[in-house]
């Protein structure tokens, strides 16, 4: 039994990632009608503010310590934060250690902008052509942002750890009736998952509570009746392209401490992604949140030694496998509306 709860709460870790991406990939398609391949990239672009926020915070100056001296006898020289000489040693450390998540605030405006900027300056350009036109210009999008980042920031991985205080493992078998150390689980794991489950349900009560959530919901539904009733229903769907890239940047922010961010990583959850999207149901919310955690359990228990053993690869294939299944028998996927990519 605890073996069995550590691979769901594997999974659900795992469906976290998928589940955000793929809400996001959701509501550009459900919006705009354009299959954006170019969505991977603003979910690395994420993970790299938290490696930009780090270094920011990170940026110090040397004075010399004259009550130390090296092997020639020379003052050593002691790098301090200028953030610790702003504000005190104590407060300054503590806002390095808790870079990751101070980096949120830092992602939203950016993640926003760069939506705008990509809807506004190309993808507005391809909503009424074909959607292989979509995919080869978006596709062609990330990969020069991907390059970019390749610039600025190298190939290899860059650490970003979470604060200090969220490290470790917490034991969750205690809480529950179980004996100490059965289920012992990474406490930032836990966070991602609860960061995602918040995030998922704060779009959810966007669109479903709100006025402006209501219109786009309408306008998803039935484009040119809502613009016949006098509303600019491009301009809320540009407000949602921005909210769709912040979602995505944000999963890449909190996931940066679980995979230190490299620049090929937006690349590696986009296929997954778009698969999570089309089982769900292209351009159903509810169907890639729950694909994106159905998914994620699935991989967790195809990565176990027993069914590696069983059937070596399987946790390399078993998400497709699943996808050709269920696209088989329900060829909308699991939550999928009838004429949507159809024509």
């Amino acid at each position: 039994m605890d073996a069995f709860l550590l691979q769901i709460l594997n999974g659900l870790d795992k469906g976290s990632a998928y589940a955000l991406i793929a809400l996001g990939l959701t509501l550009i398609f459900g919006t705009l009608g354009v299959v954006n391949f170019a969505h991977g990239a603003l979910f690395m672009i994420g993970a790299f503010c938290a490696v930009t926020v780090q270094r920011i915070l990170n940026l110090s100056f040397e004075t010399l310590d004259l009550t130390q001296k090296d092997f020639l006898g020379n003052p050593l020289k002691i790098k301090t934060p200028y953030i610790e000489s702003w504000f005190g040693q104590d407060i300054g450390a503590a806002i390095i250690d808790w870079s990751v998540p101070l980096a949120i605030l830092f992602a939203i405006p950016i993640m926003v902008l760069i939506g705008f900027v990509m809807e506004r300056g190309l993808i507005k350009h391809f909503y009424k052509r074909e959607h292989a036109d979509q995919i080869l210009v978006t596709f062609g999008l990330a990969i020069v942002l991907q390059e970019v980042v390749k610039y600025f920031f190298g190939a290899n991985p860059i650490q970003t750890p979470e604060p200090s205080a969220l490290r470790g493992s917490v034991d969750l078998g205690m809480m529950i009736g179980f004996q100490v150390n059965e289920i012992v689980y990474p406490i930032w794991r836990l966070v991602y998952f609860f960061f995602s489950v918040t995030i998922i349900a704060g779009i959810f009560a966007f669109l479903q509570f709100t006025t402006f959530g209501m219109v786009v919901r309408a306008g998803m539904a039935d484009r040119e009746t809502v613009g016949l009733l006098g509303i600019n229903i491009d301009r809320r769907f540009t407000i949602m392209f921005g909210v769709a890239s912040a979602v995505a940047g944000l999963a890449g922010v909190m996931y940066g401490p679980l995979n230190p961010p490299n620049y090929h990583m937006g690349m590696d959850f986009l296929v997954l992604s778009f698969v999570v999207v089309v089982v769900g149901g292209m351009g159903s919310l509810p169907g890639a949140v729950l694909a994106g955690f159905m998914l994620g359990i699935l991989e967790s228990f195809a990565s176990t030694t027993w069914a590696t053993t069983t059937i070596p690869g399987i946790n390399q294939i078993i998400i497709y496998l699943v996808a050709i299944i269920i696209l088989l028998t329900r060829p909308r996927g699991l939550m999928g509306r009838k004429g949507v990519m159809e024509d």
